[in-house]
């Protein structure tokens, strides 16, 4: 029986039949204000308040204080409690980018992945993460390095991807293939603002709804609501993966 970890946002562990896949990688794209750094947040904030496990939140684009502003405003009352108690670990980008070489990184986070302590991890994000290469290769060699590692520390890992085209079928990248799971949220424009909305493309290992739901991003944080949307960006069949 394959073992999930529930990600605790209210719908979206229903289109994922239950949760991720457990010490699996998943790739969250969309474009900026999609609310990918959210739902990331919510993950890591929820595993402690709701499921008791640990988690390590790695920042490539925000400083701790930041991160700690943006928790409060979605409602995530306890963050820095959590924080400061350890059961939440912040690697902000004045850490991460601190030497500007992902070896030294790596070596940083490895003393903390070894201690056992943690079960969830996020990085945000691999737009960033990838600046450290200066060719595609690398980037693959040391993507898969690290989530390999990622993967027999037992921790189960969301990351985030800036996605520059509106239809997901458009900018299909690397990453997309190295990942377990692939989970867009998507934006359209209205005369009021925008629609939001969640597409779960991929998930390795077992079955998944792959409509395309509305959701929306509250005080409370990202709600996904069950109804599948008539919107579609897929002729019938097709798969951008």
């Amino acid at each position: 029986m394959i073992e999930l970890t529930e990600t605790g946002i209210e719908g979206l562990d229903d289109i994922l039949n239950g949760g991720i896949v457990n010490n699996s990688t998943t790739l969250v794209s969309g474009n900026p204000g999609a609310g990918k750094s959210i739902l990331g947040l919510q993950y890591i904030y929820n595993g402690v308040e709701q499921f008791d496990e640990s988690g390590i939140f790695l920042s490539f684009e925000e400083n701790e204080k930041d991160l700690r502003q943006a928790a409060h405003s979605i409602g995530l009352e306890n963050w820095q409690d959590h924080v400061d108690s350890g059961r939440i670990t912040v690697y902000d980008k004045q850490v991460l980018l601190r030497e500007n070489d992902f070896s030294s990184s790596l070596e940083l986070l490895l003393g903390e992945l070894n201690d056992d302590d943690y079960e969830r991890l996020v990085l945000d994000s691999l737009t960033m993460f990838k600046l450290f290469f200066d060719t595609e290769r690398e980037q693959r060699t040391y993507l898969l390095k690290f989530t390999d590692i990622l993967a027999e520390n037992n921790l189960t890992t969301l990351m985030t991807n800036e996605q520059g085209a509106m239809f997901p079928e458009t900018d299909i990248t690397l990453e997309n293939f190295l990942t377990d799971g692939n989970i867009y949220l998507l934006q359209t424009p209205t005369e009021s603002g925008v629609n939001r909305y969640v597409w779960v493309a991929k998930m390795r290992k077992k079955n998944i709804n792959t409509d395309i739901f509305p959701m929306e991003i509250t005080t409370g944080g990202l709600t996904v609501h069950q109804n599948a949307s008539a919107f579609s960006m897929m002729s019938d069949g097709e798969s951008p993966l």
